[in-house]
């Protein structure tokens, strides 16, 4: 079995036989045979050709999906993963039959290093931290599975300024918990995070535009769009995500903020979704769960912290 989510408060574990082997670019699937292409590559011609190279892949004894990470990947790079994943998941099969019930065969890498098999190229400017082990870790996997990135990988070590000050880790941490977001132009949101839903408000503040006053309500909406779309990336907010904009009489501005909208969560790498504006100007979202908030993953910690 393989857990497909984490407990979160009350809920238990969901657990699950199709297991799947995760890969930079692709995902080797036991349990589900078909080959799948991420939904977010829109070109109907690398559509096409990841979905040949992942039927190859499939078949009575596993599935093969490719990745967003996948578009415009030389043939023989994915090749070379979903082999080397194959190998894994048979491995991890043949260890299974010799072991013993409740035994652990495989376990999940840990956040960092799935942030960095999951980051693109570009994405990565340097890698950092001051964790010897966590340094020791992230060497092993970028020798074996990213060479070309080793040298981005730095050690930092100086007793007099700690990285956490370096990069005021603290005040960072305590920013992305906060209940008040404020924006540049002096307007601010409102984040509540709740059992059922995540709710966000968006208020006029400060700002005093000089414009029109329905010119001055799309900008501070459009401001918010931008800022939403960070902070559900960086609180992890997931399920069902109710937007109270500042309501707008004029119907082009209604439809130039959801499109802003659409555009601005296109770019996360969780899959998000701009349901619809409803009656009473409230827009919906939904995020994909992959893992739980962050705002209780620092509860949990304090919690660890205490006992």
């Amino acid at each position: 079995m393989q857990v497909s989510r984490d407990a979160v408060k009350t809920k238990a574990p969901v657990l699950t036989s199709n297991l799947n082997f995760p890969g930079r670019y692709s995902v080797l699937t036991v349990g589900k045979t078909a080959a799948g292409v991420s939904a977010k590559i829109k070109d109907a011609g690398e559509r096409q050709r990841l979905k040949e190279i992942a039927g190859r892949w499939s078949g009575d004894s596993c599935g093969a999906i490719l990745r967003t990470n996948a578009a415009g990947v030389p043939e023989e790079v994915l090749e070379e993963e979903l082999s080397l994943l194959k190998k894994r998941m048979e491995q991890t099969l043949k260890e299974g039959t010799m072991r013993t019930c409740y035994s652990c065969l495989c376990r999940e890498m840990p956040s960092y290093i799935n942030g960095v098999r999951d980051a693109r190229p570009e994405e990565l400017e340097e890698i950092l931290t001051d964790d010897g082990d966590i340094f020791e870790e992230l060497t092993r996997y970028l020798e074996e599975s990213r060479p070309e990135e080793l040298p981005k990988l730095v050690l930092y070590d100086d007793p007099l300024l700690p990285l956490q000050k370096l990069y005021s880790l603290e005040t960072a941490i305590s920013h992305a918990l906060a209940r008040k977001v404020w924006l540049k132009s002096g307007a601010y949101l409102v984040i509540e995070p709740t059992e059922a839903l995540a709710v966000i408000d968006v208020n006029s503040g400060k700002y005093a535009g000089r414009k029109k006053i329905d010119d001055t309500i799309l900008k501070i909406n459009l401001e918010a769009a931008e800022e939403i779309g960070r902070q559900l990336r960086l609180r992890n907010l997931s399920g069902i995500i109710i937007i109270d904009f500042i309501d707008m009489e004029r119907a082009k501005d209604r439809e130039c903020l959801m499109d802003s909208l659409r555009k601005i969560v296109s770019a996360d790498p969780v899959k998000t979704t701009v349901v619809e504006m409803t009656k009473l100007n409230l827009v919906e979202l939904t995020r994909k769960k992959v893992r739980r908030p962050f705002y209780e993953q620092m509860n949990e910690a304090k919690g660890d912290f205490v006992k």
